[in-house]
């Protein structure tokens, strides 16, 4: 699908900006933010995906607000590669610290048009100059079509026409995989699953992220590849 339209975010669902608006420069700023305490709850709060990756270097765009004080309308935010085999795959870099992800990407829907080019272009020069070692940025646009267990569209796919005109450099796609998606539309990310079935670090917060959107809670002594397997066979999750 291409489009002439903007895909845009406000309270997690998205809306799409037609080509013929179009931004002011003069009342947009771009910068550097703090990733946990701006960047985070902005995502949190309208990005489908609801949480921020390990993230290297957030950036924000700016717009002048009420009173004269800026107002955060869009997040971009490079993170650490999805695993280090994308980088030689991808960026063709034996080194993956010399690659990043672009992992989030984020703008309000009444932002004008191009705005994205707009922020984009000034994250990756502020990227250069806070983090000489990255040399690659890599991108990935998930084009299916997600719904909630109430029929409403969750995610309507992209197809990464912003980094097509951006001049980026298409190079195949990403190794296929099966998710298994909550009921909200959300899928379960690959990293939590592996967390939980192999109790790792970071297992607690993966279930307590389960049960916050309305799983039973693990039963003391229950495996946790067991308890996934009965949440999948509840239809809490589904493939």
């Amino acid at each position: 699908m291409l489009t002439t339209r903007s895909q845009r975010w406000r309270d997690r669902r998205s809306r799409f900006v037609p080509s013929a608006s179009e931004i002011d420069p003069r009342t947009l700023s771009v910068d550097v933010i703090d990733t946990i305490r701006v960047a985070g709850p902005f995502i949190a709060m309208h990005h489908y995906a609801g949480s921020m990756p390990v993230t290297r270097l957030s950036v924000g765009l700016f717009r002048n607000g009420a009173g004269g004080r800026s107002e955060l309308v869009g997040v971009c935010a490079f993170a650490h590669p999805i695993n280090d085999a994308s980088v030689p795959k991808s960026a063709g870099l034996p080194n993956p610290r010399t690659a990043c992800d672009l992992g989030r990407l984020a703008l309000l829907d009444d932002v004008g048009g191009n705005g994205e080019t707009f922020l984009v272009s000034r994250a990756f020069k502020l990227l250069r100059q806070a983090k000489p070692e990255i040399i690659s940025v890599i991108s990935y646009a998930d084009p299916i079509r997600r719904v909630d267990e109430n029929g409403h569209v969750y995610l309507p796919g992209h197809v990464g026409q912003l980094y097509a005109v951006m001049g980026s450099r298409y190079v195949g796609r990403s190794s296929p995989r099966t998710d298994l998606v909550m009921p909200d539309g959300r899928p379960l990310s690959s990293r939590a699953l592996s967390k939980i079935r192999n109790g790792e670090t970071g297992q607690r917060y993966a279930i307590d992220g389960l049960v916050a959107t309305g799983a039973r809670p693990p039963r003391h002594g229950e495996d946790r590849r067991d308890w996934l397997a009965a949440l999948e066979r509840s239809g809490f999750l589904t493939r």
